[in-house]
């Protein structure tokens, strides 16, 4: 009969002792999980590239629900473990859920430090610890404002970097002289501040948080000297504490983590506990390489093995922000008895120190080469007598730096140097893999040897040693993926060969870019036909033929195979006549009317071959298409504004029918919904549509990027303006830098958290003359793009055949 074990604690450290588990013995337990996040394990490493937008939270998935069914294994997630009976080995969850164990795993984590600060208690302060905590972040992000950052270490470094990338001004608050002084000195901290300053963050060292101010939700940090730091969003990154509450409750020895002997184990032999809720020699641990040295420890014990011990070993640190390589090891401030091997150039931004002491290498600091990293973590994890390296030591293991030499540096590499810390996978190991499963990307290193699964800061080094190890059979893996599977190009690359060479059909692009397939395939070729629209606007011929079914019948096929029709309703205001028609139109064919939910009446069930007769009629009373099929621009949702409405600031309802009456007819990556609303209790909904403007007392917010469906995206706000003038360019010139530079299918949302908002500030309103040309390329544009599709086929034998009815063929 199998034994029971029970995980309390669904993250990496406690997931990876059921991997390391199963790997050595799997059919002696029945596994039983539980996780008080609703997901399965993910990758808390990326969160700050989730928070930056460099990664959706999907890519940080390591175990999802389907894995655990696959193993058997009982899932419990979104269930918070309350108590622990040890008598009865039972541990018994928030709702109720009871399970019993032979041997149990506490993987509990730790929390953030949250400080005991006047108003910490306000809306808008948050810590940064897991997905939640960054959804949270992102709400407040998404609207453009301020936010401080307490903690100069790593994290608050990393969510700061994230917040900035998100289009917020940030200020990092740091009680000490530098930044992350536990893993710098003070040259290397100077070179990192000025690297982040230089990205535009502020830095404000020395001071402390005396109070957070504001009613409800936070405004400001106020600083001991009295000086006061706007915010709207507060992140504490001033470290984390051990979650010891169930274990101590339970009787379990604590001291500030659950106390552990070698083999992972409390004072409960039948109770093992790893990650960052334990304590081990005196020492807690929170970075991710240690933590996973654990659970193969403690899975070699409960696999009945016995013979692994977990003992302290050197810690590495590297910052994850894009642009900046640091890495520091062991101890880089050195002191008495210890030499100081120095090597800087401040022009460059590279600094590296290598600390020894006699001759062993104690500690390394790089800022800006970091290419011998694994080397100098290898001299000290072994203890490598250095006495005969020193005259070249902080050149590398190549002696020439990282220019040039990164083969020989692999070459010289010896098969059982540690390249993936975090799994404890050697150049070997990889070697082997590649070889013997005849491996070629870099994805499938990771998936076979998980090497470069954790943390990613390894690969590099790992895409090394499979182009070492390939020699001429390796090709790099594309940084993005091509359009579709008829050719290499990315959509970037296409848009740009596109534009670079004048190429203004789909079969001379085609040809030019030597295309696998002669047509292309239903991916390419609407994406290459709304390229061509965009890049040349009257001078490249929209094809029909490459256009999904609703834009080229220009209406909406619905479940049954009769179509809805939608003719457009400016900003929402109608009158007698087209009202009319509209009723003659739905009683003639004998359908109901459907209000949209973008201020417009739909007719639906009108069958295909009916479709010109409803337009002709239609367009009698001066009714066009409202695009409501298309990727292009749809309504534009207003409120009836200042004129009516006693709340109303700005005439919305006028702006509204001016902005949609001017833009209609834009064809765009991807449907593009537009709001305005007269006041900011924002009635028309501006704030979740691609294009919102808001009224205030001073003139109209500016907010981009919304969407209301599967995923629900608040805008980020753009800017304000002072009048309506304003925020028309500033609306079509937004309109048209997404038409030049989004990628089909990409919405305006997905598009901002691809190039950062920061760009598109710059690109939309910082950069005035760049504003007015893009605002003029788009009124241009329109001037071939508002000729109206119903008046165009309606009548017009050349469109007959596709608006036929088709019959069935006789067996």
């Amino acid at each position: 009969m199998k034994q029971r074990l029970v995980l309390i604690g669904n993250g990496m450290a406690g997931m990876r002792v059921i991997e390391e588990l199963l790997a050595v013995a799997p059919d002696q337990y029945d596994i039983t999980v539980f996780g008080e996040e609703p997901h399965g394990n993910y990758n808390r490493i990326l969160l700050s590239q989730v928070l930056a937008g460099e990664k959706p939270f999907a890519d940080t998935m390591l175990n999802d629900e389907a894995w655990y069914a696959q193993r058997g294994i009982a899932l419990h997630r979104g269930r918070k473990v309350v108590a622990l009976n040890r008598a009865r080995r039972q541990v018994i969850a928030a709702d109720g859920t009871i399970a019993s164990y032979d041997r149990l795993v506490l993987a509990t984590g730790a929390r953030p430090v949250l400080l005991p600060l006047p108003g910490a208690h306000l809306r808008g302060v948050l810590g940064f610890r897991n997905m939640a905590d960054v959804q949270a972040m992102l709400e407040v992000a998404r609207a453009g404002k301020r936010a401080v950052v307490i903690g100069g270490g790593l994290l608050g470094l990393e969510a700061a970097w994230g917040l900035h990338r998100r289009g917020m001004q940030v200020t990092v608050l740091h009680l000490m002289d530098r930044l992350m002084e536990r893993q710098l000195d003070a040259p290397a901290a100077a070179l990192l501040r000025r690297s982040i300053e230089e990205r535009g963050l502020k830095v404000v060292l020395g001071h402390e948080a005396g109070a957070l101010l504001g009613k409800g939700r936070v405004s400001g940090v106020q600083l001991r000297g009295g000086d006061t730091l706007p915010a709207d969003l507060v992140v504490m990154a001033v470290g984390i504490q051990p979650n010891t509450e169930l274990a101590a409750q339970s009787g379990i020895h604590c001291e500030r983590g659950i106390v552990v002997n070698d083999a992972m184990q409390s004072y409960d032999p039948r109770v093992y506990a790893v990650g960052e809720c334990v304590q081990h020699g005196g020492h807690t641990y929170g970075l991710v390489a240690p933590l996973f040295r654990q659970a193969k420890v403690c899975a070699n014990h409960l696999a009945g093995a016995g013979f692994a011990r977990f003992q302290d070993a050197v810690l590495a640190t590297k910052l994850k922000i894009t642009g900046i390589d640091l890495y520091s090891a062991g101890n880089v401030t050195g002191g008495s008895g210890f030499d100081e091997l120095v090597m800087q150039d401040p022009q460059r931004g590279v600094y590296k120190k290598l600390v020894v002491r006699g001759n062993r290498l104690e500690g390394a600091l790089l800022y800006g080469d970091t290419e011998n990293e694994s080397w100098y973590f290898d001299l000290m994890r072994d203890g490598t007598d250095v006495s005969g390296l020193r005259d070249h030591l902080l050149f590398g293991r190549g002696h020439g730096g990282d220019t040039g030499h990164g083969a020989t540096a692999i070459a010289a590499m010896p098969d059982d140097t540690e390249v993936c810390g975090c799994n404890g996978i050697t150049k070997g190991m990889i070697v082997q893999a590649v070889t013997s499963k005849g491996l070629f990307t870099l994805d499938e290193v990771r998936t076979h040897t998980k090497a470069a699964a954790s943390c990613g800061s390894c690969a590099g080094k790992v895409e090394q040693i499979l182009a070492f190890t390939l020699g001429g059979s390796y090709n790099p893996a594309p940084k993005e993926k091509p359009l579709c599977p008829c050719t290499d190009f990315t959509h970037a690359e296409v848009r740009q060969a596109i534009r670079g060479n004048h190429l203004v059909s789909i079969p001379e692009t085609m040809k030019f870019l030597e295309w696998k397939t002669p047509d292309g395939c239903p991916r390419c070729r609407p994406a290459l036909n709304f390229y061509l629209i965009a890049t040349w606007p009257g001078e490249a011929q929209d094809d029909p033929q490459s256009r999904v079914h609703n834009e080229r019948v220009h209406a909406n096929i619905q479940q049954d195979g009769t179509y809805a029709v939608v003719p457009r309703c400016w900003g929402g205001l109608t009158n007698a006549r087209e009202l009319r028609a509209i009723a003659d139109v739905a009683e003639r064919m004998n359908v109901p009317v459907k209000v949209t939910g973008g201020q417009r009446l739909a007719i639906p069930f009108v069958k295909k071959e009916d479709l010109p007769a409803v337009w002709t009629e239609l367009g009698k009373a001066g009714l066009v298409s409202g695009y409501a099929y298309g990727k292009a621009v749809r309504s534009v949702k207003s409120c009836v504004g200042k004129n009516l409405c006693r709340f109303g600031t700005q005439d919305s309802l006028g702006l509204g029918i001016r902005l949609e009456q001017e833009f209609w007819g834009a064809w765009t990556p991807h449907k593009f919904k537009m709001g305005v609303s007269g006041c900011p209790r924002n009635c028309a909904e501006a704030t979740i549509k691609d294009l919102g403007l808001v009224g205030v007392d001073s003139g109209w917010e500016v907010h981009v990027g919304g969407t209301c469906g599967v995923r629900v995206r608040a805008t980020d706000l753009l800017c304000k303006v002072t009048n309506d003038d304003a925020a028309r360019e500033h609306a079509a010139a937004f309109l048209q830098l997404y038409r030049e530079e989004g990628f089909y299918m990409e919405r305006s949302g997905a598009w901002i958290e691809r190039v950062g908002l920061p760009y598109v500030k710059q690109r939309v309103v910082e950069e005035a003359q760049h504003r007015r040309a893009l605002a003029t390329r788009f009124f241009s544009a329109q001037k071939h793009a508002q000729v109206d599709p119903w008046k165009e086929r309606a009548g017009n034998s050349a469109y007959d055949y596709e608006y036929q009815a088709l019959e069935a063929a006789s067996a």
